[in-house]
């Protein structure tokens, strides 16, 4: 009996129909394995993943393949992004086994929970033979490891649950991380980057947002040139290829190529979240304008596509979309044909069409050979060149108007509490530096949703949350979700001035340390004290696709400690950079996250108090964006910021010793900066700078 109809996930409910006796995870599977006495079968994936499509599609929609998978297990269907837990802990066991991992994640355990064997993706035929060889008649017709070498299984057992302890086991360090590891790890990426195309490695190529992030501080520090030109490079790249979505706005998960041509085509909400705050802070850094129309579109895209009516956001837009037959076909719904492109415009003159056709780079023979002749819009030719002639602009919105009459890829809706945290941060950020006041709204609106929906009576937090479920929020919330939204609601303070989120982030801040701090060697646990016992309770130390929640964590410490004055944050904070010193030399970029937390400890924070209505000095204090600058404003909150402050006057401070207080925008900007600034154009509020198209619709590589 397939028992996943009444799940929320969309992922799980994908596979719903399929043949095979899927359980949700849970103590019944564990307890229906004892009792066979057969293995459990995990499969782990997203509603996004092509590859998780391809193996369902080849495996578990086929009676055969799903006969035999009844018969020698108990299935059990996870979506990686409700249980991040869980898919961490297997993920470790799988790259353990086999040094790679991905999705689907395919993991055979012990009924225990205990993994003994483990991969990715599996055509039909080797997952028959790999069924047999666990479970059935065996390579020889003498039986699967699982019932003649159980002396094997322990042994891998006990091997994998040492190497997938690690993280739980980790002692601190006596140091914090010093200036010379920041120098290293720099240098480091500088080495692994690829002068070319940008980004960092060969193929496939990941956005590294926090690898950009930390070279814009290297650069901001010493004004270094190879610093500039890895951010410039990569960020003009990205933007230019196949990975950003030219005609409605968004990136891509990935590219399989050196070029950022070909992307897997999942549009993921913490992508946007992540790749908007880099191109926003570069932009602020660096003033390269090409980066507001990426980052006017991007948030364009999320608002009209990803956003709940409520104010929630969804997590992701499928890479495949369905052609004419109902079969998902990868990139079907972002691709054109030269032909297609004059279809969408017959009343526009050929000349205009033609240069459209050619502005991006869609050709009769196709640039994506796996595509049969379809072209995916880039800028590649003129790599960084992206702001459009006003007839190409116009070419290009009726391209999205066409290309909304498609099948739009599938819908991830639920709204996860981590990834909205992120999205919400960088939103608040972007409307404040613009003084953008549909973004300044749209972010309040989610911070409302998530402290009505998401947030229990007592004070602690659901992760996921569904429409359709019944009940709605789902799932406890890990250590990753409440550091986003401590980090979140600090944000919503600095671009509202309103105290309501520094009690927010406060109260979630305590939650957080409460139940999820470890006080023998510090850092936070993924799960919290009374959660379900897994076999590991791990901590989630490496930054992957998302940024660990032990780094997440002490930025958004250190940041709530300069706000309130309350120095425990920081000592916090400072307890989990003891543990992650221990590792952050282990690899390039696997820690970049965590030594920018580094560097704010280093700087420490510069605490900006606006007293009463100053329009004109607010303005400043907004549009500049300091990496260790924090900003209170607005409605007064319990802190040391606020007292004895006179009306009308700015104070800067560091570590809260007070400069002299200055009443005007270029007395504030000199003691901020070293500089009398100008105070910023009005026209900042758009995004863009020209009103943008309305957008009609705006990973890790399998094995």
């Amino acid at each position: 009996m397939n028992r996943l109809a009444d799940e929320t996930s969309p992922y799980l409910r994908q596979h719903r129909d399929n043949p095979v006796d899927w359980y949700a995870w849970g103590p019944d599977a564990f307890d229906a394995a004892k009792e066979r006495n057969v293995p459990v079968l995990l499969s782990v994936g997203y509603s996004a993943c092509h590859w998780c499509h391809v193996m369902a599609h080849e495996c578990f929609e086929d009676n055969e393949v799903a006969a035999r998978m009844n018969e020698l297990f108990v299935n059990v269907k996870v979506d990686r992004e409700e249980r991040p837990d869980v898919d961490a802990l297997y993920m470790d066991a799988v790259q353990a086994m086999t040094g790679r991992g991905g999705w689907p994640m395919t993991v055979f355990m012990t009924p225990d929970g205990e993994p003994f064997y483990g991969g990715t993706y599996y055509p039909k035929e080797p997952f028959l033979k790999l069924l047999d060889a666990i479970n059935g008649d065996g390579d020889n017709g003498d039986g699967g490891i699982w019932t003649v070498r159980q002396q094997d299984v322990r042994k891998n057992v006990d091997q994998l649950v040492k190497a997938i302890s690690a993280s739980s086991e980790l002692k601190a360090g006596d140091d914090l991380p010093d200036v010379e590891q920041l120098n290293n790890a720099v240098q480091g990426l500088g080495k692994a980057f690829d002068p070319d195309w940008g980004g960092f490695g060969q193929t496939p190529k990941f956005p590294s947002s926090f690898n950009l992030e930390l070279m814009l501080r290297a650069y901001m520090s010493n004004g270094a040139e190879a610093a500039q030109n890895i951010i410039v490079t990569t960020l003009d790249a990205m933007c230019s290829g196949g990975i950003y979505d030219h005609i409605g706005g968004g990136f891509a998960r990935y590219s399989v190529d050196r070029e950022w041509l070909v992307p897997h085509f999942e549009k993921m909400l913490s992508d946007q979240a992540l790749l908007c705050k880099t191109y926003l802070h570069g932009l602020i850094v660096l003033g390269k304008q090409q980066w507001r129309q990426v980052l006017g579109e991007t948030i364009g895209y999320v608002l009209t596509t990803l956003q709940h009516p409520d104010g929630g956001f969804y997590s992701a837009e499928d890479a495949d979309s369905p052609d004419e037959d109902g079969n998902g076909v990868e990139g079907l719904f972002y691709t054109w044909t030269p032909d297609e492109v004059r279809a969408a415009m017959p009343d526009v003159k050929p000349a205009i069409v033609d240069a459209t056709i050619e502005w991006y780079d869609i050709t009769d023979d196709g640039n994506w050979a796996e595509s049969g002749g379809r072209s995916i819009p880039n800028r590649m030719q003129a790599r960084g060149v992206l702001q459009r002639p006003k007839e190409i602009d116009y070419a290009t919105f009726r391209m999205a108007q066409a290309r909304q009459e498609r099948r739009r890829p599938g819908l991830d809706d639920k709204i996860l509490t981590e990834w909205n945290a992120l999205f919400l941060s960088t939103l608040a950020e972007a409307a404040s530096v613009f003084n953008n006041a549909d973004w300044r709204d749209a972010a309040v609106r989610n911070g409302e949703f998530l402290l009505r929906e998401l947030r229990k009576p007592d004070g602690r937090w659901h992760r996921s949350w569904h429409a359709d479920g019944e009940p709605r929020a789902r799932h406890d919330a890990l250590a990753g979700d409440h550091a986003a939204l401590v980090d979140a609601f600090t944000r919503l303070a600095e671009c509202t001035g309103e105290a309501r989120w520094i009690t927010a982030a406060i109260e979630t801040a305590d939650t957080m340390l409460d139940w999820f701090w470890d006080p023998v060697n510090g850092g936070l646990y993924t799960t919290a004290e009374d959660a379900e016992e897994l076999i590991v309770r791990q901590k989630d130390l490496k930054d992957n696709a998302l940024p660990s929640a032990n780094s997440t964590a002490a930025v958004a410490l250190y940041r709530l400690a300069g706000l309130t004055g309350e120095q425990r944050y920081a000592n916090q904070a400072d307890r989990i950079l003891h543990l992650l010193n221990t590792q952050v030399d282990q690899g390039i970029g696997m820690y970049s996250n965590a030594l920018i937390a580094a560097d704010l400890r280093r700087r420490g924070t510069t605490e900006v108090v606006i007293v009463g209505d100053r329009p004109d000095i607010l303005r400043m204090a907004q549009s500049i964006w300091r990496p260790d600058t924090v900003l209170a404003w607005g409605e007064p909150y319990d802190s040391p910021l606020w007292e004895g402050r006179d009306e009308g006057y700015v104070y800067v401070c560091r570590d809260h010793v007070c400069q002299l207080p200055q009443d005007t925008v270029e007395g504030f900007s000199e003691v901020l900066t070293g500089k009398r600034l100008s105070m910023p154009s009005s026209s900042a509020s758009t995004p863009n700078g020209h009103d943008p198209i309305p957008p009609s619709e705006a990973s890790q590589a399998p094995a």
